[in-house]
């Protein structure tokens, strides 16, 4: 593992916020609406300021919101930037450090591309388009812009309807559906058309499309050094809506829109990043062996896609995100270790040090990886930080140097309030002896001499994990009496790709050993009482509820939430239906159909005894309501006693509003109290 350098013992001591103690009262539900966070930060090239998104929540719209700021890198003036007040997103600094390009939207143009001109002080939208962009990127020279965007496309139709009378009232004529990919939770029935690059003047014009085909080019393009192409990520092949994850890396002429393919492989490459010479690209990906859980590798080449070389890291970790450093001779890198999202150094040797750790905190719901850096032409680094006290704040560092926090968003809130208290907690399995990791939670003003119920609370993926981050949902359940239990269990990343794998074709049902291991654990060492157990859990976790269900009658109730419990049905309606065979399962479900069977929840609906509360959003199409339905219908026929929470205009990702983060979490509370 990379050895860890003097900044993330900094990081613990600059960055920790003072936590109230004594009579502060508890984190309570209203309180979610007082958070905020950093979100994006991007440092300007000269290292000197900092831009970054500030995320948080309106009580009056119940929405997230987002709004740039800007603050030197010492923390010192620090202000909104533009005088907007609809949402923006996705900075990006020019390459002299002048201006800033970012996203926003508005009732009349929606989504657009704008421009502020930092020292006069202007903003000015500089699109006009039909759909929204994405990846915004500035040439060398700083005078254009490239981005995605969806070009579309009609509709298909089979039949042409005759002629309605004038003012007659018809209904509304079919829709037709021949894509493999057509719909996508949280949006809905997927528009018609292919996402395209375009380039368009930083000082306003028409936006210049410079790919076509059939395809969709969607990741964000890399200036050439001479500015006259753009590499990019995309899908080209024939078969690309059925061997979706193999991506390439192309160049595509600004001149005649030619493209060259600079990767050849089966399975995914992308995130090009242009060394600042120009002569070098890093990138990330892997051979796709076709399984679960596959490591995501950092290769580099030449800028033409010669030499294309792997760098040895005996890292064990996917990489999640790469700069270079400004000697062109290293590249930071974004990875997840145990739980914690880490940001690291290598040489193109592969001799890896640590710079910092807990990078993240912008899930806000559950204790989610992700996070965000960005580094200056003078070494210096801009990302955000989180730790179990708090969401995401910013930090300025230097690599082997002191990393400084300059923001503190919650302390008006936070440090007027007693948090549960957040220890990691370590064991091992006793299914096969593997070691195992997960983290308590300790109710505000806990007594150690008394045992407290227990919430067990399981990650959703199953291809994620859960980590020492600030979790509102965490926090309320502890604020409620409860100690929580939250693990990563098999199957979780951060730990390696062969901890990551075990589950395939072994989900559901193979973690559950590691959960209740964990149980006890705490059960042994006095924590929490034997008979006051409860379990719940989202998506994946809210599957492993189901089946933990169906296993044991060790816990008082369950709540389980947006789950998967038949996968038969599962994979052959949710949005991303086709995404499962021969990489979760083996074949397709109506080939194999006892893989499915033996796996879903529904399976074990005889042995069901625990009272069970089953929770979905009505406009979920990941593990849309018919599924949560399936058990809920169930367990109703058997007579156990059981409930069904359906959240309005909730999509899968249930908690988005803050009002659902509350509801959902009041629900689960709830129903536990009633059989506690």
């Amino acid at each position: 593992m990379p050895r860890t350098s003097a900044a993330v013992l900094l990081l613990f001591v600059c960055a920790g916020l003072s936590t109230a103690v004594g009579q502060a009262p508890a984190f309570s539900r209203m309180d979610v609406f007082e958070l905020e966070w950093v979100a994006s930060p991007h440092i300007s090239p000269d290292g000197s300021r900092i831009v970054y998104v500030r995320r948080g929540m309106d009580v009056m719209t119940d929405r997230r919101t987002g709004a740039l700021w800007l603050m030197n890198a010492d923390g010192s003036d620090h202000a909104k930037l533009t005088d907007r007040t609809a949402s923006e997103s996705s900075p990006r600094w020019s390459p002299d450090g002048s201006k800033l390009a970012f996203l926003s939207d508005s009732e009349t143009h929606g989504t657009e591309v704008y421009v502020h001109w930092l020292a006069e002080g202007r903003t000015a939208r500089i699109t006009n388009l039909e759909n929204a962009p994405r990846g915004l990127s500035w040439s060398p020279a700083g005078t254009h812009l490239a981005f995605s965007a969806k070009v579309s496309a009609p509709e298909p139709q089979f039949v042409t309807p005759p002629d309605r009378p004038e003012g007659a009232d018809w209904a509304a004529p079919p829709r037709v559906e021949t894509r493999l990919n057509h719909e996508q939770d949280g949006v809905g029935v997927l528009d018609y058309g292919y996402d395209q690059l375009f380039v368009v003047p930083a000082t306003g014009g028409t936006a210049r499309q410079v790919t076509t085909g059939d395809f969709h080019h969607d990741g964000r393009p890399v200036w050439t050094a001479d500015g006259d192409a753009l590499i990019f990520s995309a899908n080209r092949h024939d078969n690309w809506e059925r061997e979706r994850r193999n991506t390439e890396l192309y160049r595509v002429s600004l001149s005649d829109g030619s493209i060259v393919p600079l990767t050849d492989r089966f399975g995914p490459d992308h995130t090009p990043r242009l060394s600042p010479t120009g002569e070098r690209l890093a990138y990330l990906g892997y051979d796709d062996a076709v399984q679960t859980y596959q490591l995501t590798h950092l290769y580099v080449m030449d800028a033409d896609g010669a030499d294309v070389r792997r760098v040895e890291m005996g890292l064990n970790r996917s990489v999640d995100d790469i700069a270079w450093a400004p000697d062109g001779d290293g590249l930071y890198l974004q990875y997840e270790d145990e739980g914690t999202t880490t940001l690291g150094h290598t040489t193109l040797q592969g001799d890896t040090t640590v710079v910092a750790t807990q990078l993240g905190g912008t899930s806000i719901g559950r204790p989610y990886g992700g996070g965000h850096f960005s580094v200056a032409s003078t070494g210096r680094l801009a990302l955000n930080h989180t730790t179990p006290q708090h969401p995401a704040e910013l930090v300025v560092a230097r690599r082997g140097g002191p990393a400084r926090q300059v923001t503190d968003l919650n302390a008006d809130l936070l440090d007027r309030r007693t948090l549960g208290t957040v220890e990691e907690v370590r064991y091992r399995s006793s299914k096969d002896g593997r070691p195992l990791h997960g983290w308590v939670v300790t109710p505000p003003n806990y007594t150690p001499d008394r045992r407290y119920p227990l919430v067990v609370e399981i990650h959703g993926g199953p291809i994620s994990n859960y980590g020492d981050r600030f979790s509102a949902e965490i926090q309320l359940y502890a604020a409620a009496g409860y100690v929580v239990f939250y693990p990563n269990a098999r199957g979780s990343t951060s730990y390696g790709e062969a901890f990551g794998n075990l589950l395939y074709n072994d989900f559901s049902g193979g973690e559950y050993q590691d959960i209740i291991d964990g149980v006890d654990r705490l059960i042994d060492d006095g924590i929490v009482a034997p008979d006051s157990l409860y379990v719940t859990g989202g998506s994946a976790g809210g599957t492993s509820a189901a089946w933990i269900v169906g296993t044991t009658d060790r816990f008082r109730a369950a709540a389980v939430q947006k789950p998967v419990t038949n996968w038969i049905s599962k994979t052959m309606a949710a949005d991303n239906y086709y995404a499962y065979a021969d990489y979760r399962y083996p074949g397709q479900s109506w080939q194999n159909p006892m893989a499915y069977w033996d796996v879903s929840p529904v399976s074990l609906l005889d042995r069901m005894r625990t009272p069970t509360m089953v929770l979905v959003g009505a406009e979920d199409l990941r593990t849309p309501p018919w599924q949560a339905k399936q058990l809920y219908n169930g367990l109703q026929v058997r007579g156990v006693e059981t409930a069904y929470v359906e959240i309005p205009g909730a999509s899968h990702a249930i908690s988005r509003r803050p009002s659902q983060l509350i509801t959902k979490v009041d629900h689960v509370l709830a129903w536990f109290e009633r059989y506690r």
